[in-house]
């Protein structure tokens, strides 16, 4: 018995010796290995910095003029990773740990470097999350324009001034030539890392609140002269002191909407990259939301103002409009001589008119059909809004995903100019996915929207089930065109060396503002066509 167990106690022993000595030596293994990965991952961070810093030494070293991407793993051999089989120390013959995400550097305007993260794959549900509350926030926004609007054309001004309503898709329609190409160029910038820093946030925000005011001067000047014209030629007459009203009220109103919503825009974005919230899915729609009761207000106070005081002040719009003109050269040296606008100063123009004259085409045809049928007025923001707010989500955040992949003028492999509308809608990609959450915000926006404007404007009588069906018909037309042609658009210009931020809203928001009074009226006619009332 005393050799037995003297036996055991020796093997204890040695048990307890090889099992020390086994301990030893793994974590002397794991401590080698530990100072490798680091060490080596130290030195692939210190070849990327030096990559970085050899750019802004020597921009126009061509060796360097390509995209820098410094991966985390750069240079990182394979190595065994260790594993326990049996009580020894094996091998798999994998990589010790997946790599660190890449981190891409390019080369932004002005000669910034810019960079950005893999943005996390974002589902159904985590979308319609952070757009479905400033939609809704913002659909409320446009209820209240389309009300405003049916009240305020029986206003003195608008039946002696006829000129105006033509003018009200045009400066409705600012919000998606100027407000959400703003937020669109924010988000971007905020997604790629470049506004981290506090004084390049100030810098970049003041200089695009000034060239919004500078694109908004001209536009707004601009679009009443078109109206004016228009109205002339199809009237046959022309009144001075109309022309004046009309130039003076789109001058004032354009400016002080876009300082008031270029705010509200850059404050947004700040706090949403504060909350982790990608600004792409709530910029836009925020922008959109106080964008028209906000020109409506402001157009028609200032326009009945003008009007009231016309035969005491008679050089009052006169002055207004001398004012600005005298500004520009100060708002245009400003962008000019920043390196955030510069670029936008001088190629942002032909959207942003384009986009103008198509909305004021637009306002012809409102003209027309709000003399024509009731109810017109009330549902044209509501629906011209929606379909903009909606298709400026979907350009943001293509737009945001091209400059993360790619270099502007090429386009992934993966990535084609033109799709099948199947494809925009039904494949497995991230903007098909993005399209899908949109159209199916539309059907109960539109409807939640309808019945409010219903309870509203008309009290006690409802909505036919008939004008519900079309409209809804109607409005779900325009919105998946413009969500395919967005698609097509934001790709296409980036082939081009065309910066979508600055270039796609304004034609998608026009193209939509067109299309949504178009199919408005035509729901309406088909409506009389079938002897079916609007409302019972």
């Amino acid at each position: 018995d005393d050799e037995a167990s003297s036996n055991k106690r020796v093997l204890g022993q040695s048990a307890t010796m090889k099992f020390k000595r086994t301990m030893k030596r793994q974590t002397s293994m794991a401590f080698e290995t530990l100072f490798t990965v680091v060490s080596e991952r130290c030195r692939g961070a210190v070849r990327a910095t030096r990559s970085v810093l050899a750019y802004s030494a020597d921009p126009a070293d061509p060796e360097l003029k390509r995209p820098l991407l410094a991966e985390s793993t750069s240079g990182l051999k394979k190595r065994p990773r260790p594993s326990l089989t049996g009580g020894q120390m094996g091998t798999t013959g994998e990589s010790l740990e997946p790599p660190l995400p890449d981190v891409v550097v390019r080369m932004g305007p002005a000669g910034r470097l810019s960079h950005s993260l893999p943005v996390a794959k974002e589902t159904f549900i985590s979308i319609s999350c952070q757009i479905v509350i400033p939609f809704f926030i913002a659909g409320v926004g446009m209820v209240g324009a389309g009300i405003y609007l049916d009240m305020c054309q029986k206003w003195k001004v608008f039946q002696e001034v006829p000129e105006i309503i033509v003018l009200v898709p045009a400066l409705l329609g600012l919000k998606g030539n100027l407000e959400m190409t703003l937020a669109s160029r924010l988000s971007t910038e905020a997604n790629l890392g470049n506004m981290d820093d506090n004084k390049e946030q100030w810098s970049m925000i003041t200089a695009n609140l000034i060239l919004v005011q500078c694109q908004a001067t001209v536009v707004g000047l601009l679009s009443s002269v078109v109206a004016v014209l228009m109205v002339a030629g199809l009237r046959q007459d022309f009144n001075l002191h109309h022309t004046l009203l009309l130039c003076a009220c789109s001058t004032l109103t354009a400016s002080i909407a876009s300082f008031i919503l270029g705010l509200v825009t850059a404050a947004v974005i700040v706090l949403s990259k504060k909350l982790h919230v990608n600004p792409d899915n709530i910029a836009t729609p925020i922008a959109g939301s106080l964008g028209d009761i906000t020109s409506l207000a402001l157009l028609s106070i200032i326009a009945d103002l003008f009007h009231r005081t016309s035969a005491d002040k008679p050089l009052l719009p006169v002055t207004v409009i001398v004012i600005y003109i005298a500004v520009m050269p100060f708002w245009y040296w400003i962008s000019k001589n920043n390196k955030y606008t510069k670029a936008v100063l001088y190629n942002g123009w032909t959207p942003v008119v384009s986009a103008m004259l198509i909305s004021t085409f637009g306002g012809m045809i409102l003209d027309v059909m709000v003399d024509a049928h009731k109810g017109v007025a009330v549902f044209q923001p509501v629906i011209n809004g929606v379909g903009g707010n909606l298709v400026s989500i979907q350009a943001s955040r293509l737009s945001t995903a091209l400059h993360q992949q790619a270099e502007l003028g090429s386009l992934p492999d993966h990535l084609p100019v033109t799709i099948t509308p199947w494809e925009a809608f039904f494949s497995d990609r991230a903007h098909a996915l993005t399209a899908r959450v949109l159209m199916f915000l539309m059907v109960p926006g539109h409807i939640i929207f309808s019945y409010l404007i219903n309870y509203i404007q008309f009290e006690d009588q409802s909505l036919t089930f008939s004008f519900l069906a079309t409209y809804l018909l109607a409005a779900a037309v325009q919105v998946a065109v413009l969500l395919y042609i967005a698609y097509i658009l934001t790709h296409s210009f980036w082939t081009h060396k065309i910066n979508p931020d600055n270039s796609t809203i304004p034609y998608l928001t026009a193209i939509g503002d067109l299309l949504g009074i178009i199919l408005l009226g035509l729901t309406f006619e088909f409506l009389t066509l079938i002897g079916q009332p609007m409302i019972n």
